[in-house]
């Protein structure tokens, strides 16, 4: 059985140019989902197809950073799927792990997609400190209302009931409080 599996980071993005191009590639069943690839965490699709595969089945994506972004997630994918009896195949990369020079090529992708994570993370850093030294960056919203914390404090709740109270983790009152 031929399986696809089509991946995009944000809800923003649309998953159709990869569903089609696995269809056109003979997958009889596609699983698809919106979630960063830079982590196998949080990705269930990912994780049902991996355990539902068999051997002899053929996991199809569109392109390897589809599946992963990082080396070593890259890897124990392919490791996963090899242990099953179940090779890889890429769309648009010649790629295929039925061949010596499909993994060879596989592992130099996989490199190039960690790499360009990395870059981007890179930037990413680099505009932010550029927006704080022009005092135009602000970090993230404000999640947890100090002042209800520091009030509920002083009424005599101790950290456990005021998380329990403002549904927040103990911690981050311990941050407030500090």
């Amino acid at each position: 059985m031929i399986y696809g599996y089509a991946r995009v980071s944000t809800i923003d993005q649309d998953l159709t140019i990869q569903q089609e191009a696995l269809a056109s590639a003979g997958c009889e069943n596609i699983r698809s989902e919106k979630v960063s690839g830079t982590s196998t965490k949080g990705r269930e699709e990912l994780n049902t197809l991996l355990d539902f595969l068999r051997e002899g089945d053929e996991l199809v994506v569109t392109r390897v950073d589809r599946l992963a972004r990082s080396v070593l997630d890259l890897q124990t994918i392919v490791h996963r799927l090899k242990e099953k009896g179940v090779t890889l195949r890429c769309t648009e990369q010649s790629i295929n792990t039925d061949t010596v020079e499909g993994k060879c090529f596989l592992d130099m992708l996989g490199v190039f997609a960690e790499f360009e994570t990395n870059l981007r993370r890179e930037r990413q850093m680099e505009g932010i400190a550029k927006a704080k030294e022009r005092g135009i960056y602000s970090g993230r919203k404000a999640t947890i209302d100090v002042e209800k914390v520091k009030e509920l404090k002083d009424s005599g709740l101790g950290a456990s009931a005021i998380a329990r109270e403002l549904n927040i983790d103990r911690t981050r009152v311990y941050r407030v409080l500090k």
